[in-house]
Formats: structure tokens, sequence, C-alpha cells
């Protein structure tokens, strides 16, 4: 993982009081501590904390100030981990959860740190996962993994009640759609008749199962062989229709991000499985039809384009710390994803 340097005081960091947390719940943390901001993600704060014990934590919390009711939930992202622990899906384990806010402004967990490979850009697959065998292996060990995801007998893990079992994609459309408009940032070039689209074209409602939500090459961290350690970010996990998350999963696969057009994607180098062929390991692996995988790819990069918008507005708040030295094209990038849904919807 790669590290900010640490602010004197971090945001939504309360050092004293979190010391003496990791202290009396954290077995073998030692204080002092020092919290590094872990660079790549925009949604919840996520720190790097090293003890004097020369030991490496993880501690996830939200971002600070108001939030929608139902987003950032930490605590429930934490029972996910928990419940999926030895189930086959590879996770970090959970050491602690604090619901108190008093300690830190808003209820955090802690998890076990894990030494892997994060390939966001094309220069980190390069530089990290230079063999061409390696990368094949990393593509097809990730739609295994999601594979497997989809496997998991929610029952059996305790994670039956984590949503509703029907109702997902209206749920979904409800959900962002109440984001987007809370963002106030107009229409974006389709964003509502892309909206109605997907309304008026709802497939089939499919088996509930445990999707991810964000299930990207960049939530993953790997190996040096391309094995697939560990699966990051589940705040968005619920139970839903799998082919949600291979949709999310190609879109992010192919589809380089406007924001970043000097820097290619990670999965553009040589070696990487195509979109055609992660889909038809998918398909093969999980036993699934992929036959509505085009309303799905419309649907993510609509939904893509909410998340976005959602974390754009946070930033202009200043409820994220310092805004990246490329904020403004945040909203160029919006406008992409919804050009990059409306495309869809005519292959569709």
């Amino acid at each position: 993982m790669d590290a900010l340097p640490t602010a004197p005081e971090p945001l939504g960091i309360e050092a004293g009081a979190l010391d003496r947390w990791f202290g009396e719940h954290v077995a073998g943390a030692v204080p002092p501590l020092r919290y590094d901001r872990v660079a790549g993600g925009h949604s919840c704060l996520t720190y790097l904390v090293g003890d004097a014990g020369h030991q490496r934590y993880v501690l996830r919390r939200p971002p600070v100030g108001a939030l929608l009711a139902t987003a950032h939930d930490v605590t429930r992202e934490a029972r996910i981990l928990a419940a999926l622990a030895g189930s086959g899906v590879p996770v970090p384990r959970v050491l602690g959860v604090c619901d108190d806010p008093e300690v830190t402004g808003a209820p955090f967990y802690v998890m076990a740190y894990v030494d892997g490979l994060v390939l966001r850009t094309a220069a980190d697959s390069e530089a990290l996962l230079p063999s061409p065998q390696a990368r094949r292996r990393a593509g097809y060990a990730l739609v295994d993994t999601l594979a497997a995801l989809h496997a998991v007998d929610v029952d059996t893990v305790g994670l039956g009640a984590l949503s509703r079992r029907d109702g997902f994609l209206d749920r979904q459309l409800r959900r962002w759609s109440a984001q987007w408009a809370a963002c106030e940032l107009g229409d974006m070039g389709g964003m509502a008749a892309l909206h109605d689209w997907l309304v008026a074209h709802r497939p089939a409602e499919s088996t509930a199962r445990l999707v991810h939500g964000d299930f990207r090459l960049g939530n993953a961290l790997l190996g040096p062989d391309g094995d697939v350690l560990a699966l990051l970010d589940w705040e968005l996990c619920t139970l839903g229709d799998p082919l949600a998350d291979v949709a999310y999963l190609l879109r992010t696969w192919s589809t380089p991000d406007a924001r970043a057009s000097q820097e290619r994607l990670p999965s553009a180098l040589p070696g990487f499985p195509t979109t055609d062929e992660l889909a038809a390991r998918y398909a093969r692996q999980s036993g699934r039809s992929i036959a509505e995988l085009d309303y799905w790819m419309a649907f993510t990069a609509w939904r893509a384009a909410a998340i976005l918008a959602g974390v754009y507005r946070r930033y202009l708040d200043g409820k994220m710390g310092t805004p990246p030295d490329d904020l403004p094209t945040f909203a160029t990038e919006v406008e992409a994803r919804v050009r990059q849904g409306v495309s869809f919807t005519r292959r569709a």
C-alpha cells in the first residue's frame, strides 16, 4: 500500500484517544502509533497504522462531516469481512471494531495489514507485475475469486440478513438517484435519460447472491505470481445480482478514466486477459448466463457516475481533506461515465 505523509493532525484521527483504544482492544499493539493516510481511495478514510513494535495495521473510518444515512457504514463492512473469514474468499482479518464516535469522531475498524501489490496504473503493472504470465494469472485469479464470492452461501456465513433478497436493482436505482440529486451537479450530459432507460429496461430478477459492489483490480492485493491475497473496500457489498459485479469489473478493465488520460489502465499491458476472455471465464467458473451483461454495463457506468459525483461533492465541501490537484477534472470524468452508459444502452 502507498501512503501519504502524515499531517500533524491527520484528518479524522484523534491520535491520543486512538492510541489508548489500540492498547486496550488490539492484541499486541504497542503505542505510540503513527497514522499514514493510504493513497488511492476517495471514499472512506483509510490509514496505515504503525506501532512502536514495528507492527502494521489498517484503520478505516468514514469521511468527516454529514453523510447520507446509508453511506460509509464501516462497522457493517467489518461484519462482512469477519463473516467471510474462512469462506474461501480472501479478506483481511478484522482485529477490532469501535462504534463509539467519541474515540475519533466516527465509528471505525482495524484490520490486519496484508503485504500485497496494488495495481492502479499501467506503470504499477509494469513495475510490480513484470511477467506477462503473472498478469494473465492475476486476471483469471480475480475472476475466479469473484465466482467464489458469488458461490458463498450467505446463510451459512451469517450474512443472510445483510439486505433484502429481492428488489436489488430498484434499490440501487433509488439510492444512486438520491445521491446524484444531493450532489446538485445538473444533468451532466444525459444522466436523467440514462436513469429512465435503466428503469424501463430492467431485466428479470435473479437469485440474490453476495455482491462486492466495487470489484476491480485496484481493490485487490496481489502476490508477485498474480494470486489474489485479499479483496478490499467492502463498503458497497450487498445481496443482489452477480452480473452487477461482473459488469463493473469489465468496465473498469477496459474503459480509461478521463481524469488520468495520460496513464494507461493497469490491465492494458500484454499478458492480461481481454474482457471477452474474462467474461467467458466467469461464465465457465460460475455456471451463470451472461446474456444480460450489456444492461449491467450501462447500469454500472450510471452508478459509477453517481459515486464519483458524491466524491467530487465531498471534496468540494471539505469533507475529504486536501483535494487532489486534478479535482476540476472529476466533473469531466462524471460526464464521461454518463456517456459510457449511454453507449451501452445502444449496444444492448
